[in-house]
């Protein structure tokens, strides 16, 4: 198997489609089985693994888990930092945004990735592409142009629920979900 385009921390597979829609051989990765359509193109491993095992890939969209990292959850970034969960995951997305890929992209909302590394590339909202949701979310990229507004929608806009407890059948919570925009 080959990969060029790695879709990592994706069990929904929603990246991966639109990429494989446009005739690209994109994969996506998670330690999860995947709830999309596409299992044949879902490797259910540890990205770093893949990554390490695949020196061919060309280009990586990586979705690392922002729970110790987003400031939506501050209030226990104390704990996290003593028990060193948030050094966990700091240490994740570092280990993916330094993978050896040429073309790297990685996700995550507002949080400490700002001042621990660098601020991101861009700051965008699913309003910006035809969702009429309102999220903060961060772009760090490596070889990759900012996103650019497709879609505006007017307000007002939805807001997500942070707090929620719905779950996809993956098990990740839906707030996690990539807009289709």
């Amino acid at each position: 198997m080959e990969i060029d385009i790695l879709i990592g921390c994706e069990e929904s597979g929603i990246v991966t489609r639109e990429f494989r829609k446009r005739g690209l051989n994109a994969w996506s990765c998670d330690l999860l089985p995947t709830s999309g359509d596409l299992p044949q193109y879902h490797i259910q491993d540890d990205v770093l693994k893949v990554i390490e095992e695949h020196p061919e890939i060309k280009m990586g969209i990586f979705f690392p888990p922002c729970t110790h990292l987003a400031v939506s959850g501050a209030r226990h970034f104390e704990q996290k930092r003593k028990d060193g969960r948030q050094q966990q995951g700091i240490d994740f997305f570092m280990a993916m945004i330094n993978a050896p890929i040429e073309k790297i992209a990685v996700e995550n909302p507002v949080g400490i990735m700002s001042s621990v590394y660098r601020k991101p590339d861009c700051i965008i909202q699913p309003w910006q592409f035809g969702d009429p949701y309102q999220k903060t979310t961060c772009l760090w990229l490596k070889n990759l142009p900012k996103l650019v507004p497709t879609n505006i929608i007017p307000p007002p806009y939805k807001k997500v629920d942070y707090w929620s407890n719905k779950r996809n059948p993956g098990g990740y919570s839906l707030k996690s979900i990539t807009y289709q925009g």
